[in-house]
């Protein structure tokens, strides 16, 4: 799941791959996104737009954030329904996954939400945050500093607005050196 960057380093060879050519994948995660760079707590947040869900589909699979966080909150945020992606595997086939089913049916709550047509959930994943609607709709208290941490990746607007409204609330941004309360992808964030 990915998104087409000219020249990019890493886009730029893989739009060309076709089926049943190699591809080595590293067995340790790196980049900002990985458990390690937050602190410990009780909710996880994983606040994506568009293709920004692609690290989460792999975080929400590893056992390890599991044992991690009593509950994992996906937030799909998109323009238009159809952008959704992946939505069935999250809420049908993962649940049934031989060997983490059982931890995902209890522990994942998936939230998706457009900006500009009809559907069930629907609006700006800050807006969303700052009015409380997203902790009520899925059941969990409003944010806590001690008990929630966040992963954002997705449109830089987002990435924006999100941090400045968990800063704003205290909540401090881990890195590589420093687990703290929340992490963003920042492959789009600093240019």
């Amino acid at each position: 799941f990915s998104i087409k960057v000219p020249n990019g380093p890493l886009t730029s060879k893989l739009q060309h791959l076709k089926v049943g050519d190699p591809v080595m994948i590293g067995k340790k995660p790196t980049g900002t996104l990985v458990l390690d760079n937050l602190l410990p707590g009780r909710h996880l947040y994983l606040l994506g737009t568009g293709t920004g869900l692609a690290p989460f589909l792999s975080i929400i699979k590893d056992p390890e954030t599991y044992d991690r966080f009593e509950k994992v909150v996906l937030v799909h945020g998109c323009r238009q329904v159809q952008e959704l992606a992946y939505g069935e595997t999250i809420t049908q086939t993962l649940p049934r996954h031989e060997f983490l089913g059982e931890m995902i049916a209890n522990q994942l709550i998936y939230y998706p939400t457009v900006t500009r047509e009809p559907f069930r959930n629907r609006g700006r994943i800050t807006d969303l945050m700052s009015s409380g609607k997203l902790f009520e709709d899925i059941g969990l208290p409003n944010m806590s500093i001690e008990a929630d941490r966040f992963m954002l990746c997705g449109s830089p607007e987002m990435i924006r607005d999100t941090r400045e409204m968990l800063t704003g609330l205290g909540y401090q941004e881990g890195n590589h050196g420093e687990a703290a309360h929340y992490v963003i992808e920042k492959a789009f964030v600093e240019k």
